[in-house]
């Protein structure tokens, strides 16, 4: 029969891997169907955001309910559907601003990355420890825990400065092109740079991640081997 310990990990996948589906699903997945079903039935494109926004609300009454905190990620996706709802009220209603609307959100988030820099925490630490954790007590805790050592702030300090220039450069991409491209081709590649860009910085997270855990253990290694040399070069002069 498994042991305590392996259900108990085997639960934790599973309810992190809910977890992945909630959020993927409530906050991208969902808003993204919504608004286009609502706007190729004749909805104004102000009212299908609007009513998009509905599902990252959903998702923070669902975390909530679920783990009794707010879920980081649902509050600023809700937050970017918000400025989007604004920009989109407020804005000129020409093509042109429609199509660099998006750039101006993503834009506005590589300057709250790099501008979390000077928070205690960095924005990245919080989405780290949304997805890298199953959520729970112990394991927010753990992650938590983790702050204390300086390699762990390095990392995620980097990882938003990685993204947030990301997001950035490709905010004045998107604009630049919009001057250069016809309506129809910027209107495609809209949605390509955006998938793509996102895709390349989720990759690169994973592995630097990864790079960066196997560097801290090796480390780590090398400092007990050294104190274990160290001891056993100090136990005859005991003797």
């Amino acid at each position: 029969m498994p042991s305590e310990a392996k259900r108990t990990k085997e639960r934790g996948g599973a309810n992190n891997a809910l977890g992945w589906a909630l959020t993927i699903g409530l906050n991208i997945i969902a808003p993204i169907i919504t608004y286009n079903q609502l706007t190729e039935h004749g909805y104004a494109e102000f009212t299908a955001l609007l009513i998009s926004a509905g599902w990252p609300v959903v998702d923070l009454a669902v975390y909530l309910a679920w783990r009794r905190r707010v879920d980081e990620f649902a509050a600023i996706s809700l937050l970017f559907l918000a400025l989007t709802i604004v920009v989109t009220l407020a804005g000129p209603h020409d093509a042109h601003f429609l199509l660099v609307k998006d750039s101006l959100i993503t834009g506005l988030f590589g300057v709250v990355c790099l501008a979390s820099l000077a928070a205690p925490r960095p924005l990245m630490f919080y989405f780290g420890r949304k997805f890298a954790t199953d959520g729970s007590a112990e394991s927010l805790e753990r992650w938590n825990g983790l702050w204390q050592l300086a390699g762990f702030r390095r990392v995620q300090r980097n990882l938003t400065i990685g993204w947030g220039v990301a997001y950035l450069v490709e905010a004045a991409l998107r604009v630049g092109l919009s001057y250069v491209l016809s309506t129809d081709a910027m209107q495609a590649l809209n949605t390509v740079l955006s998938i793509a860009v996102t895709v390349l910085l989720v990759t690169w997270t994973v592995s630097y991640a990864k790079r960066a855990r196997a560097k801290g253990a090796a480390a780590a290694a090398a400092r007990a081997a050294e104190a274990a040399g160290a001891a056993g070069t100090a136990e005859p002069a005991a003797v």
